[in-house]
């Protein structure tokens, strides 16, 4: 009797709460997707569809178990890699409280990243405005 509760002790286990971290195999697809979503400032949108989408994650994995022999079929090798981990991620249940982290994550390093070149470019600016103004100085101090 003691064999048979161990075989199915766990047999309606459900994952942790919480985010589900990716494997090493697993990050760069997951990783690759988030950073898309970031980098064409879809964050908003995209962090709405995660959402909406969060109880139905598994049947989407299975959706894209599903077409794996097309992409197999069509797509780059590395590319159905990708897609293979990517859709094995998705079968966790904290996958999608992963990504939404993951996207603001990479959101606040491009608007950091946006907000220095700003800054740069306003200082260049300022320089260029300074330099043409010492110029014009020098120019009324030479004709007086």
């Amino acid at each position: 009797m003691g064999a048979l509760r161990q075989k199915i002790k766990h047999a309606f286990a459900v994952d942790p709460p919480g985010p589900a971290e990716p494997t090493d195999q697993q990050k760069p697809a997951v990783d690759w997707v988030c950073n898309q979503i970031a980098k064409r400032r879809l964050t908003l949108p995209g962090l709405i569809f995660l959402e909406m989408t969060r109880p139905l994650n598994y049947l989407g994995a299975q959706c894209m178990h599903f077409t794996q022999p097309g992409v197999w079929a069509i797509a780059p090798k590395h590319i159905y890699g990708g897609y293979k981990y990517f859709a094995k991620y998705l079968e966790n249940r904290g996958s999608m409280e992963y990504m939404c982290r993951r996207i603001e994550e990479m959101e606040a390093g491009y608007l950091e990243k946006e907000n220095a070149q700003k800054a740069e470019r306003k200082q260049k600016k300022l320089d260029k405005k300074n330099k043409k103004n010492k110029q014009k100085q020098i120019e009324n101090n030479d004709q007086d």
